[in-house]
């Protein structure tokens, strides 16, 4: 059996939550949050813009906020299972996101993850500035990471499965092995290879010939 890697979006795919509208309701700017994400995800807006004009609202937050948000932070059901099995396949599983290590490396470890990426929030004197530190994971960057996760587990492109919800999972999607919409935006209904829409991502393991 081929080995698979799993490379996931974090909020809205691996999780319930948008994590950046939950700090944004924390800091008094959800609603205009909310309105910028629904745009990035349909693909309307570029994604880097909107994610530093997002972040910009959080200034002034303190550093104890990722505590209070991470405590409402819901996993996807099937989530574990689905590791699980994979890992059981000798597969690997790793969350691509353009959301934060703040939030997301605490899931990866809980739920065993072999591989995490994401963007860093800039935080000086216990402030939340509203700024954002290195790279910038935005569509491109995710691709590019799936592409290296591949290579460092030593599997082709073909043996790689992206499981996302919005138009910055695109790129990674098109160079896939396979595609996987999950409960998808418009711009990646019209994509990806399969559309799940339960919200369980056990369901993906049937599509690797997997039974959980």
């Amino acid at each position: 059996m081929p080995r698979f890697l799993v490379v996931l979006d974090v909020d809205s795919t691996l999780i319930e939550n948008e994590v950046i509208e939950l700090l944004a309701d924390v800091a008094g700017s959800g609603e205009q949050v909310a309105a910028i994400t629904a745009s990035a995800m349909n693909g309307d807006v570029d994604f880097e813009q909107s994610l530093r004009a997002r972040v910009a609202t959080l200034a002034g937050l303190p550093e104890s906020t990722f505590a209070e948000v991470a405590a409402k932070i819901e996993v996807t059901a099937g989530v574990q299972t689905m590791i699980e099995v994979v890992h059981a396949a000798g597969g690997r599983v790793g969350v691509v996101s353009g959301g934060f290590h703040e939030l997301i490396d605490a899931i990866a470890d809980r739920l065993g993850l072999d591989y995490r990426r994401a963007n860093r929030l800039e935080v000086v004197d216990g402030i939340i500035t509203g700024g954002l530190v290195g790279p910038i994971i935005d569509a491109k960057a995710k691709a590019d990471t799936l592409r290296e996760w591949a290579a460092d587990f030593g599997v082709e492109l073909a043996q790689t499965v992206a499981v996302g919800d919005g138009a910055n999972d695109l790129p990674m999607m098109a160079i896939t092995g396979l595609a996987v919409g999950f409960d998808a935006k418009a711009p990646v209904r019209d994509e990806a290879h399969v559309l799940l829409d339960e919200r369980d991502l056990s369901a993906l393991l049937p599509l690797l010939g997997l039974r959980g």
